[in-house]
């Protein structure tokens, strides 16, 4: 039997693909997302249908955890097999701590779900239900388009 030393076992998938680090970050629980970290789990493993530890805790709303994973070099715009990014599913939940994080670390606003929605079209379409979301995306959004709109005249 191997032990938490044995970095085989420490990021072992299940039939989803998910590894124990995916499971914790999943479930908000951070002690376990800072042992599981400090013991050498890989936090840019891709699931079977790309899920990643980032996206589960963005869509679960876990902002602390969100941070943590940011700190250790995970891929801030991956996305999984229908095109969502850890922003798109922070945006869904308006979960607006983790949309300030991955705002604050350079998510990527305009990238697109198979859906057809970027974070700011979902924000949008959400309306009334995500309006703080929806401002703060829309805030951000406003911002690059002044500068793209500066930058090209």
């Amino acid at each position: 039997m191997g032990t938490l030393a044995d970095s085989s076992l420490l990021n072992s998938q299940d039939e989803r693909g998910f590894t124990p680090l995916m499971w914790a970050a999943a479930f908000g629980e951070i002690m376990m997302v800072e042992f599981l970290l400090q013991k050498g789990a890989d936090p840019r493993t891709l699931a079977r249908e790309r899920e990643s530890a980032l996206s589960l805790a963005s869509a679960g709303g876990f902002a602390d955890i969100v941070n943590i994973l940011l700190q250790h070099g995970v891929d801030i715009d991956s996305y999984d097999w229908n095109g969502g990014t850890p922003l798109l599913y922070a945006v869904r939940g308006n979960h607006t701590k983790c949309v300030e994080a991955l705002l604050r670390c350079g998510a990527d606003i305009t990238f697109e779900a198979d859906s057809g929605y970027s974070p700011v079209a979902l924000a949008v379409a959400l309306g009334h239900k995500k309006e703080d979301c929806s401002y703060k995306t829309l805030q951000l959004s406003c911002i690059v388009y002044s500068f793209i709109l500066t930058w090209t005249m």
